[in-house]
């Protein structure tokens, strides 16, 4: 069986066919005869409302969407490969925009909004560099204690590591917020909030720091050895320049994650980007109006560092293979 399903998958018409069979099925499961798409639909078998349709007609409309799909698909095929990633993504866009469309929303809410919501935006870029430096600097503390041979030095590091690595970030932030005052250490909300997202991705980021050290083979730092050079020395000039071109790719990572994960440090009463929209969503239970714009905010502003990480990963790869 598996070896007949193997053979037909090398056919061009099979994946088609089985996508075309996903998309009937899932179709005429959601049933789109009431969706801007589906009323879109409606006419073409022959019916112009959509209401109470039964299983013949959301199968249709299903089959008709299949159809689209499958021509849509081999069109774009005949493009050229950067071609037809543009068209795709401006697809997938406008089918994005459609269905924020089909909601009735309150626009003008929206625009009158977008100032505060640029402000939290502008906060949650804040705390997230300044996380990502701190638990950058943790990260290499940890990984060095980590690959040092004093005992103490690896039982601290990987103490820390395993506790922040096994619990969760939203428990971390109540712990820095709430658990640290009983103590006599009160802390304001940004400051908090740094430090929670700073020892957790520090934890993190550790690991990433220690591989990107152990991928840089040995034999160099042998034979820098040999020359007569420190440790230190061989550490920092040879060791960290080309394990950095083995950490600046997934640390980039990290740090589009904390500018999502940032949204937990709410809680804390941090102005950010989530707060500011659930804030100014409840004063008028306008919550899918503002949650949906933080989302856009939020995609946005990952796209603009995602651009920003490949670049910086191009020029650092050029500079370390110079």
């Amino acid at each position: 069986m598996a070896v007949l399903f193997h053979r037909y998958m090398e056919r061009p018409w099979f994946p088609r066919l089985l996508l075309f069979l996903c998309i009937v099925a899932v179709g005429t499961w959601m049933g789109l005869e009431n969706s801007l798409l589906g009323r879109a639909l409606l006419p073409a078998i022959g019916s112009t409302t959509g209401e109470e349709a039964g299983f013949i007609p959301r199968l249709l409309i299903a089959i008709e969407l299949g159809i689209i799909i499958i021509l849509n698909v081999a069109v774009i095929r005949l493009l050229p490969f950067r071609m037809q990633i543009l068209v795709v993504w401006l697809e997938l866009l406008a089918g994005f925009l459609l269905f924020f469309y089909s909601f009735d929303l309150t626009y003008q809410y929206i625009w009158d909004r977008l100032g505060l919501l640029l402000i939290g935006t502008a906060v949650t870029i804040y705390v997230s560099a300044a996380a990502i430096i701190v638990s950058s600097i943790l990260a290499l503390v940890a990984a060095l204690a980590r690959l040092s041979k004093s005992g103490p030095a690896f039982a601290i590091a990987t103490y820390y590591i395993s506790f922040f690595r096994g619990t969760p970030l939203l428990v971390q932030v109540f712990l820095i917020y709430t658990g640290l005052p009983q103590v006599g250490l009160v802390l304001d909300a940004v400051p908090a909030g740094i430090l929670a997202l700073s020892l957790c991705y520090g934890a993190y980021m550790a690991e990433i720091f220690r591989a990107g050290i152990q991928g840089v083979p040995s034999g160099q730092s042998e034979a820098a050895a040999a020359l007569g050079l420190r440790k230190a020395t061989i550490f920092r000039k040879i060791v960290f320049p080309q394990a950095m071109r083995l950490v600046v790719p997934p640390t980039g990572n990290q740090f589009i994650a904390m500018l999502k994960d940032s949204s937990l440090v709410s809680f804390m009463g941090v102005m950010e980007l989530f707060n500011v929209a659930r804030i100014q969503a409840r004063t008028e239970f306008k919550f899918f109006e503002m949650l949906i714009t933080a989302a856009v905010f939020y995609w946005v502003v990952s796209i603009v560092f995602e651009t920003i990480q490949a670049r910086i990963e191009a020029h650092y790869g050029k500079g370390v293979r110079a």
